[in-house]
């Protein structure tokens, strides 16, 4: 099932939050920042990550903290040109293989719910209209409840039931 609501996905009750971010990502824009002020250890352990494993566009990496608290980082947009750039905007195939990848993870590690926002239409720079009929199709056919967060409300709670 998935629904759209309206409201601060950091409030959502979900078992897992996604969001789309760039490989090397510095986390300082848009709910990455948020979501870096929120969880800094979450930041260290991605650039660790991103060091080891040199992710390409089109992959997910699932963060677990203190609490039972999981992001599932989607490799949604281009790299940075140079270590002081922003990231590259996010393509169509990108988020495609990011959502494939993240249908794996939900399946491997039982995730119960899922909250996500407009993926990719940001930072990213996608528009909605060619990006929400990917997430409908790929995301639809899990049995979980799927919030996807279509309009931000800084520190209200979503009506996710």
């Amino acid at each position: 099932m998935i629904k759209e609501v309206s409201g601060d996905i950091l409030l959502s009750k979900a078992q897992a939050i996604a969001h789309g971010l760039a490989p090397n990502d510095h986390f300082d824009q848009g709910l990455a920042l948020s979501l870096r002020k929120n969880y800094p250890s979450m930041y260290k352990d991605f650039r660790h990550y991103y060091r080891i494993a040199h992710p390409a566009p089109g992959k997910a990496w699932i963060w677990s903290g203190v609490g039972g608290v999981r992001i599932i980082n989607l490799l949604t947009q281009e790299p940075a040109k140079g270590n002081n750039s922003h990231p590259g905007k996010a393509s169509l195939p990108n988020v495609n293989h990011a959502l494939k990848e993240l249908v794996k993870i939900i399946k491997k590690e039982k995730i119960t719910s899922l909250a996500l926002p407009k993926l990719a239409t940001g930072v990213g720079g996608l528009p909605w209209e060619e990006v929400k009929p990917i997430i409908y199709d790929r995301l639809s056919k899990l049995n979980i409840p799927v919030y996807i967060y279509s309009t931000y409300r800084k520190g209200i709670k979503a009506q996710e039931n």
